[in-house]
């Protein structure tokens, strides 16, 4: 059976993020030839548009109000409200970013709705449609199959394989006036503090380092061997809590949860807090002196050794290799 289907397409510095063309992949499974909106707040470039059609948007509804220009919980919340209460989806899909969690809640609990959260997978049995999402700090997966009402679910950046791009897809452009009221924050200014050009939370490629680099400065092999790779750069709570990186760098249960292809962790012990924000990574390499680190029980690959000596040498070996 065909469903109408509502996502939220974010964007970063007026560049729509990855996971909106992954919440659009899910969509079309979801909607079996039904309809897709794509939600986007404040405004859209044609440009912008014109990738959304091309990844499965049917419509590509503007939420318009001047208060949408950066997010705000109250704000964001409002209007996606009102945009579902006009549309009436079959099934509603959000990535399971920093904004998406935040807002979806509220938005699920104001139109009495379950949600479903931090989804890794999405899949079709007959009329039914089954989310596979991780549990216990991703020691296990759970499957949630809805069979009847609304679908709400937030999808988990880099778990969706992006479909290719039908570049002979248009999509309609409405642009809809929403009521918003009684903002509770007032944004005067916004500092931007990130691990890098490349987001932590959709890299392909994470090499993170830890309490082993022992200060900013032992960061510096951690940061060449990315660079060689194009990969980010993340950080245990461990190296932020003692000075040596920014907060924003910090992967794990209290920081960003990653599931890059390949995830490298340098002078990280593996504490539990860490695995829970790294364990779904496709490749795990760990480097470490202890050879008895709890990290290398869920590496795939594991090099027992100084980080300062390794690290100088793979950069060198991948400097080699021909791009």
């Amino acid at each position: 059976m065909s469903k109408n289907v509502v996502v939220v397409a974010e964007s970063r510095n007026g560049n729509l993020r990855n996971v909106s063309f992954e919440v659009l992949t899910a969509a079309q499974t979801i909607a079996n030839g039904g309809h897709v909106t794509a939600v986007v707040f404040g405004e859209a470039s044609e440009e912008q548009v014109q990738q959304l059609a091309q990844h499965g948007a049917d419509t590509v509804q503007i939420a318009e109000h001047a208060d949408l220009a950066s997010y705000s919980t109250d704000g964001y919340t409002q209007a996606f409200t009102q945009i579902i209460n006009s549309i009436q989806p079959d099934a509603i899909l959000i990535g399971h970013t920093a904004t998406g969690r935040d807002y979806a809640p509220r938005v699920a609990a104001r139109l009495n709705l379950g949600l479903i959260s931090d989804c890794t997978a999405v899949a079709v049995e007959g009329d039914d449609v089954v989310f596979t999402r991780p549990i216990y700090a991703g020691k296990l997966f759970q499957t949630r199959k809805v069979t009847s009402g609304t679908i709400f679910a937030t999808i988990r950046p880099n778990n969706i394989e992006i479909a290719e791009p039908n570049t002979a897809r248009t999509a309609n452009v409405v642009k809809t006036s929403v009521d918003v009221t009684n903002i509770r924050t007032v944004i005067q200014n916004v500092v931007r503090k990130t691990s890098g050009a490349i987001d932590l939370t959709e890299a392909k490629i994470i090499v993170s380092g830890g309490r082993g680099v022992k200060s900013a400065e032992g960061f510096a092999p951690v940061r060449e061997l990315a660079e060689v790779l194009g990969a980010a750069v993340g950080a245990s709570r461990a190296a932020c809590d003692a000075g040596y990186c920014d907060y924003s760098m910090q992967v794990g249960q209290t920081g960003k949860v990653v599931t890059p292809d390949l995830y490298i962790a340098c002078g990280i012990s593996g504490a539990v807090q860490h695995l829970a924000g790294m364990s779904n990574s496709k490749i795990i390499i760990a480097i470490n002196k202890d050879p008895d680190a709890p990290i290398f029980k869920v590496a795939d690959y594991g090099i027992v050794g100084d980080l300062f000596e390794v690290l100088p040498l793979l950069a060198e070996e991948f400097r080699k290799v021909p791009v």
